[in-house]
């Protein structure tokens, strides 16, 4: 199957085509300063009467005289469903994820929404935790979409958001995302292309893994009908000739790594297609979890300041 082909079987499997975008109308609620960067704690419209929880992490200094590159950070799952985009913003959760924090104090404008069913996208459902996003997940299957589709949707136009702040590059964008994050950072990537850069930590779990050593896992991981066409790798190779870094722990058993290190050869495999290696790169830390280690998030500082601000 061509590279075009594929795109097309994912597009389908997904659920279609995506719809024009709505106006935006953010309204921001509160602001509050930490220390070298404020928050805004806004909402913004994705689709028609469905608006998004975010918050916005502008560093002292950067306005629209000075903008800085704009960073999405898509927040893990962890079965933690209270939290969303609390913990990257450093307001809750583990310290270790507290990845948007630490990049605003780099220097980056981030911003940090809650995926479906997350933290204040929970709270609007009767249904709460696993047994709603199981709700939502078939909610999206018998319309002929996937949960998948519904999340892409939501972070373009988290895009379309970063993007129209006056403070950011528009020109210099990525994003980055831990565990679930990451499969949303590698979903997103092959339909965004205004993200120049994009960081995937701990989570590369390819369908031939999943079938192997039957993985449950969140329901973004799931595109019907793309398998045995292709795999999970292969749609993170569609973001080639644009900047791609995954990061993977050896003895992560959400991503077994012999079948991690295949998906990461067919990655690499299509970055050479398009003369792109240079842009693709990789990590896998021996004696490793699913964890973002101190070597895991020195190479995605690496890769943001190499692509976004070079």
């Amino acid at each position: 199957m061509t590279k075009a082909d594929f795109r097309d079987r994912l597009l389908a499997g997904l659920g279609g085509d995506w719809p024009e975008s709505c106006p935006l109308e953010p309204q921001t609620s509160k602001v509050e300063q930490q220390d070298g960067y404020r928050i805004e704690h806004l909402k913004y419209q994705v689709e028609p009467d469905d608006r998004v929880p975010a918050m916005l992490l502008v560093p002292d200094g950067v306005s629209a005289n000075r903008p800085a590159p704009g960073i999405c950070i898509w927040h893990q799952h962890a079965g933690q469903w209270h939290l969303g985009k609390s913990e990257p913003a450093g307001l809750a959760g583990a310290e270790m994820h507290h990845t948007g924090a630490a990049l605003a104090r780099e220097g980056y404008v981030v911003l940090c929404p809650d995926a479906l069913g997350f933290e204040d996208r929970e709270k609007p459902y009767k249904l709460k935790g696993g047994r709603l996003e199981r709700f939502l997940f078939l909610q999206y299957v018998v319309n002929g979409k996937c949960m998948a589709w519904k999340n892409i949707l939501d972070m373009r136009r988290a895009v379309d958001y970063i993007a129209s702040r006056p403070e950011v590059r528009g020109d210099r964008l990525g994003c980055y995302g831990h565990s679930m994050g990451s499969t949303h950072a590698w979903l997103v990537g092959p339909w965004e292309p205004r993200l120049k850069a994009i960081v995937g930590n701990c989570c590369l779990p390819t369908y031939a893994a999943i079938h192997e050593h039957q993985l449950l896992h969140c329901f973004p991981n799931f595109v019907p009908g793309i398998y045995p066409d292709g795999d999970t790798p292969d749609i993170a190779g569609l973001i080639a000739p644009r900047a791609l870094h995954l990061n993977l722990g050896e003895n992560d058993g959400g991503s077994p790594i012999e079948f991690a290190r295949k998906g990461v050869d067919t990655i690499r495999s299509a970055y050479e297609a398009q003369h792109a290696e240079a842009n693709f790169t990789f990590f896998i830390e021996k004696d490793t979890g699913h964890v973002l280690s101190d070597e895991m998030w020195r190479r995605t500082k690496l890769t943001f300041e190499k692509h976004l601000r070079s």
